[in-house]
């Protein structure tokens, strides 16, 4: 058998392997911080989750294929090595890029979410502020004078 046909197959069972391992660590562990972003909504959460493990799927897969085909033919059993490596080193390093673009765009949903929890009303009133009159400077607790320049 040609060793370039076996550095493919190795190639191609190393890759669909590695991606299906992350995306299911991703999608098992992931669906915890989606629960947490979108605010306990479990549906949702499992909804998102599965559709970025498809979109994950989509993208790695494609890139895999894609990137299957080599320029040189492989001679000896260090090609093979050396093909290998460099298809798989690329192939890791997809994944990471992919994986590192999906939690910082759900942190950076988090990180709103949480402001948007944490948000406080404006500060309450000091004083009212009357018609006119001696009750111009009221407050709450009766009225008070005017300040200084007023």
């Amino acid at each position: 058998m040609d060793l370039t046909v076996v550095a493919y197959v190795v190639y191609l069972v190393v890759s669909i392997g590695l991606t299906i391992w992350v995306a299911r660590t991703l999608s098992r562990n992931g669906r915890i911080f989606l629960g947490d972003v979108l605010h306990g909504n479990e549906k949702l959460a499992d909804a998102v989750n599965h559709l970025l493990v498809v979109g994950f799927y989509l993208v790695n897969l494609g890139f895999v294929a894609l990137y299957l085909s080599g320029d040189d033919n492989i001679a000896d059993t260090r090609g093979v090595f050396e093909a290998l490596s460099t298809k798989l080193g690329v192939v890791l390093l997809v994944l990471g890029v992919l994986h590192l673009g999906n939690v910082w765009v759900l942190s950076k949903m988090r990180r709103r979410g949480i402001m948007e929890r944490e948000q406080q009303p404006p500060v309450p009133p000091q004083g009212y502020l009357g018609y006119g009159g001696k009750d111009a400077w009221a407050t709450p607790s009766g009225p008070t004078a005017p300040p200084a320049g007023a």
